[in-house]
């Protein structure tokens, strides 16, 4: 079990991988809570993200509405396949709301490890220390859209919600 999070002023700093993923909780809950239309998660393969635990899938899945979108940019997904398997399994159910796209091999350098909203942002710059920021900062909120713009250009269809075999 996790320990408790107490939820973030509006922006700040952050450090610590615990700090992170108390960060990815609480944005879920703000999701799921102020009824975001679009979550844009990306990271190069998503370690060190609390996307499996139980609390996640249920902000998740109270976030889960008819026009949501939810979009997962990542450069390979086999490490969250392995890692997040309650994810994935939310992600099977509601395949209908959840695009993921994977970033060419020339666009891998410089994917941020981020949540994006509309409204406010999660940016983790430094992976091993777990550090970066989050806020609601206009200029820093456009920058990062434009690039994941960027690299959803150079992206291509993945993580796809069913694997046949043959």
């Amino acid at each position: 079990m996790a320990p408790e999070f107490v939820a973030p002023a509006l922006s700040g700093r952050f450090s610590g991988h615990e700090a992170f993923a108390g960060l990815v909780r609480h944005a879920f809950e703000r999701a799921a809570a102020d009824g975001w239309p679009e979550i844009i998660l990306s990271d190069p393969s998503f370690e060190g993200w609390p996307l499996g635990e139980t609390s996640t899938i249920r902000a998740l899945q109270a976030w889960a509405k008819p026009g949501r979108r939810l979009v997962v940019l990542a450069g390979r997904f086999d490490l969250l396949i392995q890692l997040q398997p309650r994810f994935v399994a939310w992600r099977k159910t509601w395949s209908h709301l959840v695009e993921g796209r994977v970033c060419s091999p020339s666009a891998l350098a410089g994917l941020p490890s981020a949540i994006l909203s509309r409204n406010w942002f999660l940016l983790r710059t430094d992976a091993q220390a777990g550090a970066g920021q989050y806020g609601a900062d206009r200029v820093r909120l456009q920058a990062l859209h434009e690039t994941l713009r960027s690299k959803f250009k150079v992206s291509g269809t993945g993580f796809a919600p069913t694997t046949l075999g043959l």
